[in-house]
């Protein structure tokens, strides 16, 4: 038997985990199990991020909302006035959780999305949001299309910062608008930088953020730009265009710092067969070499250094059979056409799920968070945890 069959057939003996394509790499890791760590049926709950505190704690945070089909309506959706900001606490490597849910922030002109939570190597933990204010009564008839989304338009983005472990925070703090965003927000300003996805502290303390911006409003047009902060989050600088095209549109952004010192940006996209796009800086976010596509289909994507330097890349996948992926990575993703796809769920009940997030936990092991629905139920925070083999 060939060794690339022999870890293949591995792979296949692990519960809930499915080789699709590819070569070996991504036979490094084993799921353990999955789990629940927030659900109630009277919430919507989504868009979790994840971090592990310097004593092992876990802290994820996510989006709450209230379940709109209990208020008679015929669901809930991604944008709601009363969404706010709220994390939970593990303090036994994701074996408990905390029941109720600590709040982060409640905007007060509107809901807030997708809590974005950055540990910063002193400790701080940086968290980047958006929010959407309501438009009541014929409000929205008055706004053009263009600048509202529903009975909604936006606020633009915000950060909030804590030192000392997600008991207190500070803010919100409004970045500045990026040169040629064309979208205004719900006070006629310029819109702040925002976006989802994970910021990313490099070996000389710079604090790396891909932003979003809107530069055609018909038909919508959105490009990705790098952000630089040297005091942990409280202030920002404009670097460079990350990627732009005139039709592929790019939007929630993770990025990565490869042991050489690279910047990789993993990119979500529309109008691109919902396919990953991956653009890399060599010379310290100064410039971005030109995107390429990355093969495969994934929304929203996390990734994190593994014991031995490669990458564990996670990411939503919102096509039958709906769930969550993972792909391993080299230390300096050269090798992202080759890598082996892996199904960690594959038991969704629909495309509404996903966004994972994934850090180290303290005894070595990987929880990988997401939000998640089976049959059209709860939308909940779940986990799947991960080893490697050693």
């Amino acid at each position: 038997m060939s060794l690339r069959n022999a870890v293949i057939i591995s792979m296949l003996l692990v519960p809930g985990a499915q080789v699709v394509q590819g070569a070996a790499p991504a036979a490094a890791l084993e799921k353990e199990t999955d789990i629940v760590i927030y659900s109630d049926e009277r919430f919507y709950s989504a868009f979790p991020s994840v971090v592990c505190r310097p004593d092992g704690e876990l802290l994820v945070a996510f989006r709450r909302a209230p379940e709109r089909r209990y208020l008679g309506e015929p669901g809930s959706s991604h944008t709601d006035p009363n969404s706010y900001l709220v994390l939970v606490r593990s303090r036994d490597n994701a074996a408990t959780w905390t029941t109720e849910p600590e709040l982060i922030l409640a905007h007060p002109f509107g809901g807030s999305q997708d809590p974005c939570m950055t540990q910063l190597r002193d400790g701080t933990i940086v968290c980047s949001s958006y929010g959407w204010a309501l438009l009541r009564g014929d409000a929205a008839s008055k706004v053009p299309d263009t600048l509202r989304h529903d009975d909604f338009v936006f606020m633009g983005g915000y950060l909030m910062r804590s030192m000392d472990g997600g008991n207190s925070w500070q803010g919100p703090i409004k970045p500045p608008p990026v040169s040629g965003n064309v979208t205004l927000t719900v006070f006629k300003e310029p819109c702040p930088a925002y976006n989802r996805g994970p910021m990313v502290e490099s070996r000389d303390g710079t604090l790396y953020w891909a932003v979003a911006t809107q530069s055609r409003l018909q038909p919508r047009l959105t490009e990705v730009h790098l952000m630089a902060s040297m005091d942990g989050g409280l202030t920002w600088e404009y670097r460079t265009p990350v990627a732009r095209d005139e039709k592929v549109t790019f939007n929630e952004t993770a990025l990565y710092e490869t042991p050489k010192g690279a910047l990789i940006a993993f990119m979500r996209t529309a109008d691109f067969d919902d396919h990953t796009t991956v653009a890399r800086s060599t010379d310290g976010g100064k410039s971005f070499q030109p995107w390429e596509d990355a093969g495969f289909k994934g929304h929203p994507h996390c990734a994190t250094a593994l014991p031995d330097g490669r990458i564990l890349l996670v990411y939503g996948y919102r096509h039958e059979p709906y769930g969550i992926r993972a792909r391993v990575l080299d230390a300096e993703a050269e090798n992202i056409s080759e890598s082996e796809e892996i199904i960690l769920r594959d038991d969704g009940g629909n495309g509404d799920l996903g966004y994972p997030w994934v850090c180290a936990m303290a005894d070595g092991r990987y929880l990988v968070v997401y939000y998640f629905n089976q049959a059209d139920g709860t939308r909940h925070i779940a986990g799947t945890i991960l080893k490697t083999n050693r």
